[in-house]
């Protein structure tokens, strides 16, 4: 190969910054598949992840049971651009009253005569129920407003919740966000 073809075969080549956002991006969209296909995540844990660009990766969130706390953390560690893992994971207070309230508002929230009965036909149902202590946060994703507030209320109305934040995020608008970027 002579000095020309090299110098050809080097201009098509991503710059390494390229490269890296790439690998990034594969990365992130990696830990989520691995976050979410837990086998006792459940619609009463949020997990979540940062990715930093020297490929930290950094697991935040909420979970009953500790040993998916472990399990988040040993299967993201196994992924090939995973340089560190920092588990910042909160494991939920035992409670057998938080407990009956997560039941009491699966069955509120997610009712068969509810429009919100068809978030819990899906095999990862996307809207989350945390309950710590009596305190409820709602978190994940829903088609609109009005799945957001029918959530909201219902939650509301479940005796012995002492307080009830909405934190769910509507489709159109993460989409809208994912599109300026």
């Amino acid at each position: 190969m002579h000095a020309g073809a090299a110098q050809r075969n080097k201009a098509q080549l991503k710059p390494p910054t390229v490269r890296d956002v790439r690998r990034m991006e594969a990365l992130k969209e990696e830990v989520r598949h691995q976050l979410a296909m837990l086998p006792y995540y459940s619609v009463f844990d949020w997990l979540q992840a940062e990715v930093k660009p020297d490929g930290t990766i950094i697991l935040s969130g909420q979970v009953v049971r500790p040993t998916l706390k472990d399990d988040a953390e040993a299967r993201v560690k196994k992924l090939e651009d995973a340089t560190r893992v920092i588990n910042e994971i909160e494991v939920l207070p035992l409670s057998p009253m938080d407990d009956q309230l997560r039941i009491t508002l699966y069955r509120r929230i997610y009712s068969f005569d509810s429009p919100l009965f068809r978030y819990a036909t899906w095999s990862s149902p996307p809207l989350h129920i945390i309950v710590k202590n009596g305190h409820v946060t709602l978190k994940g994703i829903v088609a609109n407003q009005g799945d957001s507030d029918l959530a909201y209320m219902a939650a509301r109305q479940v005796p012995n919740v002492f307080d009830v934040k909405n934190e769910l995020q509507i489709e159109q608008r993460v989409e809208e966000k994912v599109s300026r970027k």
